[in-house]
């Protein structure tokens, strides 16, 4: 397997998305989206490795050694391991540390990506605490990957251990939305499975100068899915069942795409409209059958590219990071852009994983979104 390192100048700029819900989740906020527990993972302990035995003196008694507490850890990894889910090709690793890293470019260093079957990919910070690793092309499909973190690589840090984890990569599902042909189609592994008729944002409420009912335009990531959430109009400040804009929906089959609020998912009623117009309040609504099949197949990090409408999607918003160039998202990256590169490997010349819903070259990669 080919070990990944990234190259690519510093950037710690952490900006925080400024967009505002458009199917929003019964709660408030929807940055932090809580899984269903139907289809969202566990999380999985954080697999270390461990360190060696403690030294001894001559005649075998052990010698106490003064061990110093590490001076970072990781506190979580997104996605779950090989053994809690599959993940589909668009797929980040997000690595998210216990506390703020002061030089990334040293724990960059540390950290290896290795695929079975191997593309590019890169680091980028997107906060002092959290960085992520995506690809320059989709990950092929059906392989693993192994994330490794040798934090007593770090200087300082030589008490901490390994930490690892694999990922499994499921079937390539790859699906397109056309906001003005009211069709969703979704191709697995390059072969067209299903088109659905569906009803975009119909748009028309502005808030501070965007159009809050304008589905985004962009490579969207899927997030996270529950079998019923409960979607309310608290998002626009509206809580007084007597007002003529309050709603509060319990909705099935809802497969998250960003954190301003949007999803696929079933329509609620008005199937009228589905192939026909655009309706909604930013989601996707699909017929029942659709968005029952859709949900039933949906990996978090499986594609959804959306077109068609003027607002577009904030890189920053969810796990938009494919609306990024290649070039773009290298510039996150702390380490120098003259660094270490990958070591050559076997497989690494095998053709890269083509979208089949624009000819081979994938939004998001070096012309952008």
């Amino acid at each position: 397997m080919k070990t990944l390192r990234r190259t690519a100048q510093a950037s710690l700029a952490l900006v925080a998305v400024a967009t505002v819900a458009a199917c929003a989740a019964e709660g408030g906020s929807a940055a932090q989206p809580a899984p269903a527990p139907v289809s969202t993972p566990a999380p999985t302990p954080v697999k270390t490795t461990a360190k060696a035995d403690a030294p001894r003196a001559a005649g075998g008694a052990a010698v106490k050694v003064a061990r110093r507490t590490p001076v970072l850890g990781i506190a979580d990894i997104t996605p779950m391991g090989e053994d809690v889910e599959k993940i589909g090709v668009g797929a980040p690793i997000i690595v998210t540390f216990d506390r703020a890293v002061a030089k990334p470019a040293l724990v960059e260093a540390v950290l290896q990506v290795q695929a079975e079957k191997p593309v590019e990919g890169a680091w980028r910070w997107v906060s002092d605490r959290k960085v992520v690793y995506r690809t320059k092309t989709y990950w092929k499909p059906h392989q693993k990957v192994l994330f490794t973190a040798r934090l007593n690589q770090i200087p300082g840090n030589q008490e901490a251990k390994d930490v690892s984890r694999r990922f499994a990569i499921g079937v390539a599902n790859i699906s397109t939305v056309s906001t003005g042909k009211h069709l969703m189609k979704v191709y697995r592994d390059g072969k067209l499975a299903k088109t659905i008729p569906i009803s975009a944002g119909r748009g028309g409420m502005i808030k501070n100068g965007v159009d809050v009912y304008l589905t985004t335009s962009g490579v969207h990531l899927t997030m996270g899915k529950k079998a019923v959430e409960t979607m309310t109009s608290s998002w626009l400040g509206v809580t007084d069942p007597k007002d003529p804009r309050y709603y509060k929906e319990e909705i099935p089959w809802a497969v998250r795409i960003s954190d301003s609020g949007e999803y696929v998912h079933q329509s609620a009623g008005y199937y009228q409209f589905l192939g026909r117009s655009n309706q909604s309040h930013g989601c996707v609504r699909a017929t029942p059958a659709g968005a029952k099949w859709f949900y039933g197949i949906a990996q978090r990090g499986d594609v959804v590219k959306i077109a068609g409408t003027k607002r577009k999607l904030d890189w920053r918003n969810g796990w938009g990071f494919w609306q990024l160039s290649w070039k773009q998202w290298k510039q996150g990256s702390a380490l120098p852009a003259t660094g270490p590169t990958p070591t050559p490997s076997p497989t690494s010349s095998a053709p890269p994983a083509t979208d089949p819903t624009d000819g081979g070259e994938q939004s998001g990669q070096e012309s952008g979104a």
